[in-house]
């Protein structure tokens, strides 16, 4: 079984079913990143030039036709140059500016019709107005996560296209921080499904899943 499969206990993740505040024992303090604002855009751009490296297979015969274009898997978008620049009528929020890198992976077809990929990305500079926390111990930062994605462009010059894209960003303000929360208590992980038994190990059998931490009295 799992969380959601053939599972009845009620020490699990999932809908909140009559009133949510049966079953909290305890107040959590955790460490996490706390989102104060967040804002997203979405635009078509035209014209976004990418040069192009890194060659799979390498030495494509030129020229090269365009395929399509996306922003590359589990690479990060990289946010510098950040300008926090204060409203003087509302001093809580900000007019954010940054500088945007988007890595992007290139799919073209080259001249003997082998399909490969190259790589590129896109810099743009973005400003919005967002809440941002007054200076603290903690420090406050910009974060963006974004989406390109392309299915019209041409090559235009040596190692590079010209593409008319969508993208969509998301910007947010946050920090680390100790998170007061209410608990529930540690769930119950049941035994995974398995199309044969497994067999089970006696020396975890007496073994808790996770620490116990109660304070049993003040010092």
């Amino acid at each position: 079984m799992s969380f959601y499969i053939n599972n009845t206990n009620p020490n699990r993740p999932g809908p909140i079913g009559g009133n949510g505040l049966n079953g909290i024992c305890e107040k959590v303090l955790i460490e996490t990143t706390k989102v104060f604002d967040a804002c997203v855009s979405q635009t078509t751009e035209s014209g976004i030039i990418l040069p192009v490296t890194n060659f799979n297979p390498a030495a494509p015969a030129l020229p090269l036709t365009y395929i399509s274009a996306q922003n590359t898997t589990g690479s990060t978008v990289t946010v510098s140059d950040i300008t926090i620049d204060r409203i003087e009528q509302t001093p809580n929020y900000a007019n954010v500016s940054m500088t945007i890198t988007i890595p992007v992976t290139v799919t073209y077809r080259d001249a003997n019709g082998v399909i490969g990929t190259a790589t590129s990305s896109i810099t743009l500079v973005k400003s919005v107005v967002l809440f941002v926390p007054q200076p603290s111990l903690s420090p406050v930062n910009i974060t963006a996560n974004a989406l390109f994605t392309s299915s019209i462009g041409a090559y235009t010059a040596d190692n590079t296209f010209t593409v008319t894209g969508c993208i969509e960003i998301i910007v947010k303000v946050v920090s680390v921080v100790d998170l007061l929360v209410p608990s529930y208590g540690y769930p119950v992980i049941p035994p995974c499904q398995a199309p044969e038994p497994a067999n089970s190990c006696p020396g975890f059998q007496n073994m808790p899943l996770y620490p116990t931490a109660t304070a049993t009295r003040t010092l």
